[in-house]
């Protein structure tokens, strides 16, 4: 894969008395604005070969030529971590990521991250932002996620998110019995005192999450989550703010409820389970370059199920 881009394309008269910028988001509608305006800056997107202004109003009948070369946008490293791939072509990466894998190197986690494996597993992601992540999900939370492996296809993908036709379902068992499925439409910012927790705030973003009940237990419910926005923690911080934490979440959860009544082998399985109970276990999305639809579906992991199962087998007891 090359990681040169060369491009032409000629200014529309009707186009004329606008910003260079703003023509050349409509002409090279396959990188970000953010990107092409850089491009401009650096004299690699130039106007009948002139460096020019973002600002700079055309006339028409331009040639707009962009040279440009891809540059590795980080110093993370590769290495040999083993992958789920579910799908893969030219343009995307679908995988199912493993509880405990951390998706972006960050403080304390330079290393044995999902970036790390797939710079090892295509090294050409090293000229992507984020190695082509668009989403992520948590540490300890397992499931279906995309990669981009083209600038075309992340900013794509990005914007699907943006205008929110991708479809994202989650799977999760929270603490209490739930009467039903609702939404939730909660603003989501950074906590007041805590830095590395997120909060329902009215300062926050616009935050909606969708629910519907899959199973009730005695004490705990197995639902099934839809996003609609993608806030940091979402789920997670909707639930604990309905009062119905996720079993295993450590953070938004104080402690883990344990009822009076339940088996042994439950009580043990519950004090045992050390994540949030989550599984991303659906993606929809359009592919970014045959514009087809695709969905992928993943298997809930063996805690999850063994979880369940101890719910239902104290059920019965």
């Amino acid at each position: 894969m090359t990681n040169k881009i060369l491009l032409s394309a000629e200014v529309p008269f009707e186009m004329g008395n606008r910003r260079f910028d703003q023509i050349a988001a409509e002409l090279f509608p396959d990188y970000s604005r953010s990107r092409l305006q850089q491009w401009i800056k650096d004299g690699k997107l130039t106007a009948d070969e002139k460096q020019l202004r973002g600002r700079d109003k055309l006339v028409g009948g331009e040639t707009l030529t962009l040279e440009a070369e891809l540059e590795a946008e980080g110093t993370w490293e590769a290495e040999d971590i083993p992958l789920d791939i579910i799908f893969e072509d030219d343009h995307i990466l679908v995988i199912n990521k493993p509880a405990g894998l951390v998706v972006h190197p960050g403080a304390g986690n330079s290393e044995g991250t999902l970036l790390n494996a797939l710079l090892f597993h295509c090294p050409t992601l090293k000229n992507i932002p984020r190695a082509g992540i668009v989403h992520r999900l948590d540490k300890d939370t397992s499931g279906v996620l995309v990669v981009a492996k083209t600038l075309p296809a992340q900013n794509h993908l990005v914007n699907q998110l943006q205008d929110r036709s991708m479809h994202r379902e989650y799977e999760a068992v929270v603490q209490g019995q739930m009467t039903g499925g609702g939404v939730i439409e909660q603003p989501i910012g950074r906590h007041g005192t805590q830095r590395t927790k997120m909060a329902v705030t009215p300062m926050g973003k616009e935050a909606v999450t969708h629910y519907r009940v899959v199973k009730k237990f005695a004490s705990h419910t197995h639902v099934r989550v839809q996003l609609e926005t993608g806030r940091t923690h979402q789920i997670r911080v909707h639930m604990a703010h309905i009062n119905h934490p996720l079993i295993g979440d450590a953070t938004y959860a104080a402690r883990t409820r344990l009822t009076k009544g339940i088996g042994a082998q439950l009580r043990e399985t519950l004090l045992s389970f050390t994540r949030q109970a989550l599984h991303a276990r659906k993606l929809g999305l359009i592919h970014p370059h045959t514009e087809e639809w695709l969905e992928w579906e993943t298997d809930l992991p063996e805690d999850f199920l063994e979880l369940l199962a101890a719910l239902a087998a104290d059920e019965d007891y």
